[in-house]
């Protein structure tokens, strides 16, 4: 299985859940993978696991000069960068939009939204350099629509704003080869989801058509599939991975 072979790639939130999903798949593939995260000793531990195709950097993926970072010490290691997965995200507080104060709000977009801006902002240039790439952002159901109530205000802005930046980011920047496309991922079975379902005390199998929820694998295959030369005419795109919620 060589479908990344040659390709350098960072992913973010890569310690676990989702993002540590797509590292092994990625590396399974033959890419070399820069894996980032603010939890260092499950980071330091996923690249012993990894081998010498990845390297662990520890990243605040809120500050634009940790991202500047990360991509010199991907272009070190490996060369230019031909792909970026910008997964790290939070649910942050669990409020109604009377009751979420300034500082929960800015927390999530901070995280969820402005990071994915300074990835790209930080990414592009080594992508020009490379001559191609492939920028898959991570959004969420709750950035198609509003109708599962445990996301706030914040978190649905946030995701929604994820699909957006990333239709502007395609037009601009397919005539140099660089396609973005955004990832809507249902119900997951990962520590976030877990936590947000436990909080919320509901059933999140009953919202699902197809009755189950997802093993992150399964998302990480349709990552693999944009991040590869598969979908090379698919950009600007949103791509659920949902088991049919939105479809009700």
């Amino acid at each position: 299985m060589a479908r990344l072979s040659g390709k350098i790639a960072i992913v973010t939130g890569a310690a676990r859940g989702m993002g540590e999903s797509h590292a092994q798949t990625f590396i399974r593939e033959g890419a070399r993978v820069i894996i980032t995260d603010m939890r260092v000793d499950a980071g330091r531990a996923l690249q012993a696991q990894l081998g010498d195709a990845s390297l662990f950097v520890e990243h605040d993926v809120t500050d634009l000069a940790q991202w500047e970072m990360v991509v010199s010490k991907a272009e070190e290691a490996f060369g230019p960068v031909d792909v970026l997965v910008n997964n790290a995200g939070i649910l942050g507080a669990m409020a109604r939009t009377a009751d979420l104060t300034e500082k929960d709000y800015l927390a999530v977009c901070d995280v969820n939204q402005h990071s994915v801006f300074y990835g790209m902002k930080a990414v592009l240039p080594s992508m020009l350099k490379a001559g191609h790439g492939s920028i898959v952002n991570i959004s969420s159901i709750a950035g198609m629509a509003a109708n599962y109530g445990f996301p706030s205000l914040a978190y649905v802005a946030s995701k929604f704003a994820v699909r957006g930046m990333t239709k502007a980011t395609a037009i601009e920047y397919g005539p140099h080869k660089i396609r973005v496309n955004s990832v809507h991922p249902g119900f997951i079975q990962t520590p976030m989801m877990v936590e947000a379902t436990n909080e919320e005390g509901g059933d999140a199998l009953s919202l699902i058509p197809l009755g189950r929820i997802a093993d992150p694998q399964e998302v990480s295959n349709l990552v693999l599939f944009l991040a590869s030369d598969e979908s090379s005419y698919i950009t600007g795109a949103e791509h659920l991975v949902d088991a049919g919620m939105l479809a009700q």
